[in-house]
Parts: C-alpha cells; sequence; structure tokens
C-alpha cells in the first residue's frame, strides 16, 4: 500500500531561488486573493488539465514575485472542461493534455494550442503482496497493457504478466486486476489511449478524452475524477492498476510499474526518458504546435508520454492590457529559468531549444484590436 502526501508541496529553498533570479525581494500574493493586487493589476483565469495543475499553481504562487499587478487564477477541472471554457469564453486561458478536434477547432475560432510542458503518463498498482521499498517494481509491456484494459487479461498471474516479471512472479497473486481510468473528459486518457492505440491493433475501444472502457462492462474497471479520484480508487481497490502522470504519482508516493519500450528495453518513468521521447518525435508538431509522443522507437525513450497545453484566443482577444499580461506570463513560464527549474522539480519536463523556439515564434503572432501584443 502506498502512503498519500499533499499533491504538491512549496518549498522554502525553491521560491528563494525563484525570488533571486527575479531580482526582487516582493512577497508573492497568494492565488486568488484580490485584496493583495496593486493598483490597475488584472485576474488571469483559467482551467483545464489536473497534469499541469501543480504547476500552475507553482507559477501562481510566485509570478506576482515578477509582476505584482497579475494575479492567476487556475482550476484543475480536467482538459475537456478547459477546452469548453475557453470556447464558451468564460475563462483567459485552458489547460489541456488533448488537442483540439476539428470541431473544437471550429467552435474557437481563433482558438491557438501551446505547449509548454511535457510530462509521462505511468501505471500505478496496488499490489500488497509486493513491498515498494525492497521488491523489484512490476513490469509490463504495451501489448499486454493493452489486453488488461481490453479485458483479455484478467488475472495478476497471467502468464504474460509472470514473463515479464520472474523476479517477482512468485509474489504476483492469483486475484482479478481491477482497472481504474478517468471518468471526466480527460487529456491524460488521450495520451493514454494514443498509447495503446500503438502498442497493439487488439485494442479496438479508440482513443480520445473520453472511451467506453471493455473493463466497465466487464465488472472489471471504475473511473475516477482527474489524478486524485484515480488515485483514491487504486487506493482503496487492492489488486488494481489505473494511470496517473508521473508527476502526480512522484508527489504522492505511488509505485508504478516500468515498462518494456518500442525498443525492447525495460525503461522507468523519468524526466531523462521522457525527454528522450520528446526528442524522438522533435520534428512531427503539427502547424498547430501539437505532436503526439507515444511508442517512441529511441532505446531509452518512455512510451507513454505527452505534451500539456495552454490555449488561449489568438486574435480575437480585446481587453489590451489583459492580452499583454497574459503573452507575458506565458513567455515567463517557457523562459524563466526559475520557473522552469520549479516546474522540473515537480516532475514536469520543459521543451528542448528547438521546440521552444517554435512556440515562441508562434507566441509572437498574438493580436488584441488587430494590434501585435509583445511582451
Amino acid at each position: 500500500m502506498f502512503k498519500f502526501t499533499r499533491a504538491f508541496v512549496f518549498v522554502a529553498v525553491a521560491f528563494s531561488f525563484l525570488l533571486a533570479a527575479c531580482g526582487t525581494a516582493s512577497t508573492p500574493a497568494a492565488a486568488g486573493a484580490p485584496a493583495t493586487q496593486a493598483p490597475g493589476s488584472v485576474t488571469l483565469t483559467g482551467t483545464g488539465s489536473t497534469f499541469q495543475f501543480p504547476a500552475e499553481q507553482a507559477y501562481a504562487e510566485f509570478f506576482p514575485a515578477v509582476d505584482p499587478s497579475v494575479v492567476i487564477n487556475y482550476t484543475g477541472t480536467g482538459s475537456g472542461a478547459g477546452k469548453k471554457a475557453i470556447i464558451d469564453g468564460t475563462v483567459d486561458f485552458a489547460g489541456s493534455d488533448a488537442v483540439l478536434n476539428p470541431d473544437e477547432i471550429t467552435a474557437g475560432k481563433d482558438l491557438q494550442i501551446y505547449p509548454f510542458l511535457a510530462g509521462a503518463t505511468v501505471m500505478a498498482y496496488n499490489l500488497p503482496s509486493l513491498d515498494p521499498k525492497n521488491d523489484p517494481k512490476l513490469i509490463l509491456d504495451g501489448k499486454t497493457l493493452a489486453d488488461i484494459y481490453m479485458g483479455k487479461i484478467t488475472m495478476w498471474n497471467d502468464p504474460a504478466i509472470l514473463a515479464l516479471n520472474p523476479k517477482i512472479a512468485s509474489k504476483l497473486p492469483a486475484q482479478p486486476i481491477f482497472t481504474v481510468h478517468r471518468a471526466d473528459g480527460s487529456g491524460t486518457t488521450e495520451i493514454f489511449t494514443n498509447a495503446l492505440t500503438a502498442f497493439s491493433s487488439d485494442w479496438t475501444a479508440g482513443h480520445g478524452t473520453v472511451i467506453d472502457w471493455p473493463t466497465d462492462k466487464a465488472g472489471t474497471g471504475k473511473g475516477g475524477n482527474g489524478n486524485p479520484g484515480v488515485t483514491a480508487e487504486i487506493a482503496k481497490n487492492q489488486y488494481s492498476l489505473g494511470y496517473v502522470e508521473y508527476a502526480y504519482a512522484v508527489q504522492n508516493n505511488l509505485p508504478f510499474a516500468q515498462m518494456v519500450n518500442k525498443a525492447g528495453n525495460v525503461v522507468t518513468a523519468s524526466p531523462d526518458s521522457t525527454k528522450a521521447a520528446m526528442t524522438d518525435f522533435a520534428n512531427a508538431f503539427t502547424p498547430q504546435l501539437t505532436a503526439v509522443i507515444v511508442d517512441a522507437p529511441g532505446a531509452q525513450s518512455w512510451p507513454i508520454a505527452g505534451y500539456t497545453y495552454i490555449i488561449i484566443h489568438q486574435t480575437s482577444m480585446t481587453d489590451c492590457v489583459k492580452a499583454q499580461k497574459l503573452v507575458e506570463y506565458i513567455h515567463w513560464i517557457l523562459t524563466n529559468p526559475a520557473a522552469i527549474k520549479y516546474a522540473t522539480d515537480l516532475g514536469f519536463i520543459p521543451l528542448p531549444d528547438a521546440v521552444q523556439q517554435k512556440v515562441l515564434g508562434t507566441l509572437s503572432q498574438v493580436t488584441c484590436n488587430g494590434q501585435p501584443v509583445h511582451w
């Protein structure tokens, strides 16, 4: 069993580092505290991806040290909810791990999606027979994982799982596998199901933010809202398996499986293995700055990874003060060394230079009332 900690912790060392890098000793304003705002200040409201929530929460704490006139309010509601909110015009920016589909592009008119961090998706498990501190980690491969979520592999001591785990085979029980997934519209689900689609032709449930899960139909699966909901379901269901973001798993001390990647190597989710996957697909971006980075071919690449995005209106903003503050905020999280370091310390992976330059080039094209918005 694993022990829960807070989803994120703001440490004094990181805060001191940020203030030093910003060249100020100001005390950051708490997120969503209008009483502390400077005269003429603006509030930038965002919602969406729970994956990027710890990073957004850190930025909300620290960005007022850079610009006291800005307050960042971000809520983790899931990528689907975030995309709906930015299309409906109820927020200034949305967070999403899922790309915009054609209908959303049409409805959103001038929406632009900006990758700003990446992360791995990992398979957390609750196997009371394994000691996370002393036993080797569980190992899975893509086909086996797809078969588990298809309901074709139903027991922890299935021969396919035993063959991947000779060192812990005797500890894998004759117990049904209970699969856990996201119940909300989730970009993490899109990343995970993109991977299952790439892993196995037997995976027939498709890919997207919401899936009709085969194991749910069989009564051996259940959804949870957000990363916290999936974690809670894994915690209370012994012999369960579910996907969560790497950063979230690390922050909450969740045991998670190693994977056999496309090159046939056993790899562990980490910043290095995720960055390797990003590098494998560095030239795969669409004109909308989206890319799928699953089942990467590199020798050390993690096979279930994805970008997390900020979505904004590129040309239709009319409040030009707010538009400039929003562009400055995005530029800061992309380029400020302290912001990048803090996100890295939380388990996120910053953009490689080549990708960052593509993103900044598109950010420079934002306009308000027909005029360029500069950072």
